[in-house]
């Protein structure tokens, strides 16, 4: 990642964010050659204009970054980094002008300003460093990215190089990384050791399907996470469009999440016994696909009629969510690309999450106005409950009708957790157009604001 955090440098530019309000203050203070100077260069404190003031020799020695208004910046995340991208090489310290309570927030978007997935095509070198303000942890911060980009990373890998096999060396590589223990169940030992569905629903490919199973810390409050790993969906049998089937690699944005939310748990020691499962399959099409109208068993003995091969997410989540609660955890917290249905409700931002527990609710509310990383709560709607439950079988996967796609969805996954308070999202983890910080493509929703919530929601 080409832009930094760096330690204090004698050289370092002063770099002042000025508000399109606070011009004239900031101005007043200066001498009559900045004043010109600025005057001169049209800045006007617009929302990532950019201005170096230089001195004798031509040598910077003052920027500025334009901060816009506070409804410009409400609308935008990481207001700053569209300032960041357009400054030239070099090492700037923040002088004034940044709010304490975005700091933190503002430094880590410095950092994702110079994310490229630049896996197949070479990107600049060009280095862009950021001495933090002080009471800023850059350490912290560091970590917060390299989540942020490993959950970039896997979500942008095409399915040719993030199969399922491929998704579990990924995890190795971060159980490996911090001393975590990891274990993998694949292909018919899924059958064996009572995985009916996760099996199921991957059969049909040429990578077996698996169960990834990590665990890490030995005290404290248990958490597990589970995600969704469907590395590629074609829909199966009700098999997709051409158009609905382009961004299918994104299917395993849940695991991604985790794997990012564990890296954060483990890199910043949190005092908890963290368990992360992925089962990671691929949705395709062969002989031996399941097919519509199959009356399909679970871990937990529940039967499925299974009335549509795409609504294929929660049947691999309801096996691992089974064994997730044979452990007794304190909190079991999923993630996953799970419906259009939450998309259509609101919109590629905000990560919208179910769950029984008020407190949990406003934890995770008041974390993503902490580190804007915006959430939402959704309603586990009781009334709704029938409408998951066929003539033929205990579950229906694919309630007809298409009314409360993401809460039909999210209420069959409750039914597969017991003894364990249980949050759930329902997320996109996709950028559908560039934006400060946030390039086109795979982005984190709702993993900082999990992270930032933990303490809380395990009383650490």
């Amino acid at each position: 990642m080409p832009h930094c955090l760096a330690k204090d440098a004698q050289d370092a530019i002063d770099l002042h964010i000025i508000d399109t309000k606070s011009l004239d203050d900031w101005l007043a203070g200066q001498d009559e050659t900045v004043r010109d100077w600025v005057r001169l260069n049209g800045f006007s404190g617009k929302l990532g204009q950019t201005l170096l003031i230089p001195a004798d020799g031509d040598r910077a020695v003052i920027a500025l970054a334009g901060y816009g208004t506070a409804t410009k910046r409400a609308r935008t995340h990481f207001p700053l980094a569209s300032a960041a991208t357009k400054l030239p090489e070099g090492t700037y310290r923040i002088a004034s002008g940044l709010p304490e309570d975005m700091a933190e927030t503002e430094c880590l978007g410095w950092l994702l300003s110079g994310y490229r997935f630049d896996r197949y095509k070479s990107k600049s070198d060009k280095v862009v460093a950021l001495v933090p303000p002080q009471g800023v942890d850059a350490d912290r911060v560091a970590i917060l990215a390299e989540a942020e980009t490993m959950i970039r990373d896997l979500v942008n890998t095409p399915a040719s190089d993030m199969s399922p096999q491929h998704l579990a060396e990924a995890a190795t590589a971060l159980a490996e990384e911090h001393g975590a223990e990891i274990a993998t169940i694949v292909g018919d030992d899924l059958l064996e050791q009572n995985f009916p569905l996760i099996h199921t629903v991957g059969r049909a490919a040429a990578t077996p399907p698996r169960l990834i199973d990590m665990r890490w810390g030995t005290s404290g409050p248990k958490l597990t996470l589970v995600g969704k790993g469907v590395c590629f969906d074609t829909g199966g049998l009700n098999l997709k469009p051409g158009s609905s089937m382009s961004l299918m690699k994104k299917d395993m944005g849940g695991a991604a999440h985790v794997l990012g939310i564990a890296r954060m748990i483990m890199a910043m020691k949190l005092p908890i016994q963290l368990r992360v499962l992925i089962p990671a399959v691929e949705n395709s099409v062969s002989g031996s696909s399941f097919r519509p109208g199959d009356i399909l068993a679970s871990r937990k003995g529940l039967t499925v009629e299974n009335n549509n091969t795409d609504a294929e997410g929660r049947l691999v989540l309801a096996d691992a969510l089974a064994l997730a609660s044979e452990d007794k955890p304190d909190l079991i917290l999923s993630m996953a690309t799970l419906t259009g249905a939450a998309r259509v409700a609101v919109g590629p931002d905000l990560a919208p999450f179910y769950t029984d527990d008020d407190d949990d609710a406003l934890a995770l509310s008041a974390a993503a106005a902490r580190v804007d990383d915006p959430v939402w709560r959704m309603p586990f709607h009781e009334a709704y409950e029938t409408r998951i439950e066929p003539a033929n079988a205990d579950l229906d996967n694919a309630p007809s009708g298409g009314f409360a796609g993401s809460i039909t969805a999210a209420l069959f996954l409750r039914r597969f957790v017991s003894d364990a308070r249980y949050v759930h999202f329902d997320i996109y983890a996709w950028q559908p157009s560039n934006a400060p910080a946030r390039p086109l493509g795979g982005v984190g929703t709702g993993a900082r604001a999990v992270f930032d919530a933990l303490p809380h929601m395990l009383k650490l």
